[in-house]
């Protein structure tokens, strides 16, 4: 009975791992004219990350105006581009983090007279959600218990280097506040040292000032 309970529970940390790994950010803004509008992603290193875009019709049935362009630019926390579409309404982007950073895709639309409100939605997905499950499946000839198979499998591998890059953060953050003490320990026996000398100082000059005046 013990053995069955452990199983269950170890299946709904799976499931709630699978859950928690494959969310999608998918958003919906409005970008006034004239305006850029950031949005960040944290993503690891190595972690395949993708990204769709499209400028909402106010009109349906008709074209959308020329005014309902935007410009769109992927960096990382380093500089480097990833993406770059300039006067479109719509478009993508797939690559490889090549590096551990915030990465920034920012919205700019041009200034006009009047001033118009452009509503963009933006579809950005990292980790196991970027990958194409569906072209996985057709590849290798899948059933859906085997998809599933694998896309819990590649959750709990990705949990796992998670809880090594939280654990190599942790050390990081004791070597810092180990760092952090030893300084403020020399910085407050410093601070004392100074303390005894100002008041040495002060008595000396105290003591000349009386004998001067022959008080003592």
């Amino acid at each position: 009975m013990k053995i069955k309970i452990e199983k269950q529970s170890l299946f709904i940390i799976l499931i709630s791992g699978f859950l928690l790994w494959n969310r999608v950010e998918s958003i919906g803004f409005d970008l006034e004219s004239g305006h850029t509008k950031c949005i960040t992603e944290d993503i690891k290193s190595n972690s395949m990350t993708v990204g769709k875009y499209h400028v909402v019709n106010p009109n349906d049935g008709h074209p959308l105006p020329d005014s309902h362009k935007i410009t769109v630019r992927v960096t990382s926390a380093y500089g480097n581009s990833y993406h770059y579409s300039d006067h479109v309404t719509e478009g993508h982007f797939a690559f490889q983090a090549a590096e551990e950073s915030d990465y920034m895709a920012c919205f700019f639309a041009d200034d006009h007279k009047p001033s118009t409100t452009i509503a963009v939605d933006f579809d950005w997905k990292s980790g196991i959600a970027a990958k194409d499950w569906a072209n996985i499946a057709k590849k290798g000839s899948v059933d859906v218990m085997e998809l599933e198979l694998k896309k819990m499998f590649d959750t709990v591998q990705s949990i796992h280097e998670e809880m090594f890059y939280l654990r190599e953060r942790e050390e990081e953050m004791q070597q810092l506040n180990r760092s952090t003490n030893s300084k403020m320990a020399w910085l407050s026996v410093l601070s004392f040292f100074i303390c005894l000398s100002v008041a040495g100082m002060q008595l000396w000059h105290l003591k000349s000032f009386f004998e001067k005046k022959k008080l003592i």
